[in-house]
């Protein structure tokens, strides 16, 4: 079998990686890749999101299965492309259709999924241009702290949580009537807050049967104990201690099997990943979101975990018969650490020498944003790569990570010295 893998990040690396290891893939194509995947695939320099790019690919190199790793390419339509096209409608696409990833492009069309469907969430409403007044006076209903959504895919970045009423109030009339995140906030979502400790529980589903992979946590701000602006995601531990056996039952009963059972009423044949943000509320789960594909860097610390071939849990999506394939995950913890670019989430320098990767022994290098240059590997991104590492707890898999750090060089190379802190 021959298989491609769209994006570019760590999350691609790790399918990647993964994918590497199945018996039953022959040759393995990322477009666009990294430096990681470049050393285990053969990288394709096109976007995933020009589909008639990715047709010739997948025609030329007789590619037999396609795994969608970032939301964009999905919210678009590639599968719905894939299915209408007569040359390619046989090669099976993990990932959902338009209208199943609408749950992660859309908030409104999620959070009335959610309330549709009886899934525990916060309470809610959308608001446009035409109705800022009412969406001022909504607020007012509410307690602080503020948390403003806008609607569409606005890279990570259109999710405000404010303290001040006259601020929220403010950035909703920026959001709506100045464009603030673009296209994407000409709708917001205005919820009550929840007061919590988040994690994410990711589920591989081929419509009917599913798979709840291991639970994870990650940690977006920039800096220590949580501090600073949002980033793409800062590291990730799995498993989170306090997601037990009796909180993820009350997961799989409340979230899990209505989600499913919900996609089904409604008409949508889903197959692929499923990203549930969590809130934990005195023991009882709230969603926060749901995207519709694995998260970064929370894969970088969750496939490695799977002891399972991948690439046949993917051709149990692609049959629907996901049921009949086995399915393992190691009991160690497995912990993430993102070395970023300086200045990151806001203004950093690309291309910058990569050096002590070769010295990394006890941990896994999952490359982000890096690219091949005259031989050398530099930097490419804003977050330039994940480095995990599993241990019998979290504190010794975190030792190693950091002690694996200590081999990696770049100029103005930033990460975090706490993940984890909340959980020790």
């Amino acid at each position: 079998m021959n298989v491609l893998i769209l994006g570019s990040g760590g999350r691609e690396h790790a399918f990647a990686l993964k994918l590497s290891q199945s018996k039953k893939v022959n040759q393995l194509f990322v477009a666009p890749g990294n430096a990681g995947t470049a050393s285990i695939a053969e990288n394709v320099a096109i976007s995933p999101t020009n589909f008639e790019a990715v047709k010739q690919l997948v025609l030329s190199k007789k590619i037999t299965m396609i795994i969608v790793g970032p939301e964009a390419p999905l919210v678009k339509g590639i599968h719905d492309f894939f299915l209408a096209d007569a040359d390619l409608k046989k090669i099976p696409v993990i990932g959902p259709k338009k209208d199943g990833a609408l749950l992660e492009g859309s908030k409104d069309f999620s959070k009335q999924f959610m309330i549709k469907h009886n899934i525990p969430t916060a309470r809610y409403q959308s608001f446009t241009k035409d109705s800022l007044t009412e969406g001022k006076q909504f607020l007012e209903t509410l307690k602080p702290p503020y948390v403003l959504k806008a609607d569409g895919l606005a890279g990570g970045k259109g999710v405000l949580i404010l303290n001040s009423l006259n601020e929220a109030k403010d950035e909703l009339e920026e959001m709506l009537t100045n464009n603030k995140f673009g296209e994407a906030s000409s709708k917001v979502v205005i919820e009550e807050f929840l007061d919590g400790i988040e994690l994410s529980v990711f589920i591989l589903t081929d419509g009917e049967n599913y798979k709840i992979l291991p639970s994870a946590k990650d940690y977006k701000r920039i800096g220590e104990g949580d501090t600073g602006l949002n980033t793409g995601g800062m590291g990730a531990i799995s498993p989170v201690p306090f997601a037990n056996t009796d909180f993820l039952q009350k997961v799989e009963e409340r979230v899990i099997k209505p989600t499913i059972q919900g996609l089904q009423n409604d008409g949508i044949d889903y197959r692929g990943f499923i990203f549930i943000g969590l809130m934990n509320i005195n023991n009882d789960p709230f969603v926060v979101e749901y995207n519709v594909r694995m998260g970064d860097p929370e894969t970088e610390a969750v496939l490695p975990r799977i002891e399972s071939d991948l690439f046949d849990l993917f051709e149990g999506v692609a049959h629907q018969n996901l049921n009949e394939k086995s399915f393992a995950v190691n009991s160690k913890t497995a912990v993430t650490i993102m070395l970023v670019s300086g200045g990151y989430p806001e203004t950093y320098t690309n291309g910058k020498e990569i050096i002590g990767l070769e010295k990394v022994n006890n941990s896994t290098v999952f490359h982000a944003g890096t690219k091949y240059k005259n031989g050398k590997v530099i930097t490419n991104g804003g977050r330039v790569m994940a480095i995990t590492s599993f241990g019998d707890t979290i504190e010794e898999a975190l030792k190693r990570s950091y002690d694996s750090i200590e081999n990696i060089a770049f100029d103005k190379m930033n990460y975090r010295k706490d993940i984890g802190f909340d959980l020790i």
